[in-house]
């Protein structure tokens, strides 16, 4: 499969269906909804797959990005992309591993943004919110997107977060996370 992001710029992709690359059109969604508080940033890409949300970070100014991959092969794949995009003045890491084991060491590294992109059916999304809201990731005025299926998980609010807003792009919703209001 090709993949072209921001500036039409190729990605490789994973081989097989081992991992489910967002759309393009959720993808351009996304940064235009984020639109000019990319660049400088601090970005957190959660089961990354191919790492299209971070590279299109990258393409866009951010500072730092930050991936968490499960799949061995999938973190190469990322790895391989991110260098391609990153200019000399952007730095990125690729961790592989459980994303609900990888997020506690984290703490204290808030991110402006965080993109959360599990496999739809992984039971993830509880545990991974806490752990963000539990270890501060999300800096005080940042936000966090979740891309989900509604048939299979449903946003809510949760302890820390609140969900800002929801938006429906066919299968793939995207719920907007920021931090309570008294927080």
């Amino acid at each position: 499969m090709v993949l072209r992001i921001y500036g039409n710029r190729r990605l490789k992709t994973v081989p097989g269906d081992k991992t489910r690359p967002t759309t393009a059109r959720v993808r351009e969604a996304v940064f235009n909804i984020c639109q000019g508080t990319v660049a400088g940033s601090r970005w957190l890409d959660l089961c990354a797959g191919n790492g299209a949300m971070g590279a299109e970070a990258l393409c866009r100014g951010a500072s730092a990005v930050v991936g968490i991959e499960q799949s061995g092969l999938a973190c190469q794949v990322i790895r391989q992309n991110w260098q391609r995009v990153a200019q000399v003045d952007q730095t990125y890491r690729v961790i592989a591993g459980d994303v609900r084991q990888q997020l506690a060491p984290l703490a204290g590294q808030a991110f402006d943004f965080i993109y959360f992109d599990p496999p739809y059916g992984s039971g993830l999304y509880e545990p991974v919110l806490a752990a963000i809201a539990h270890h501060r990731l999300l800096q005080p005025d940042g936000t966090l997107i979740v891309e989900h299926n509604p048939d299979q998980w449903q946003a809510t609010d949760c302890p820390g977060l609140t969900r800002l807003r929801q938006k429906n792009y066919g299968y793939t919703h995207l719920a907007f996370y920021g931090h309570h209001p008294s927080l």
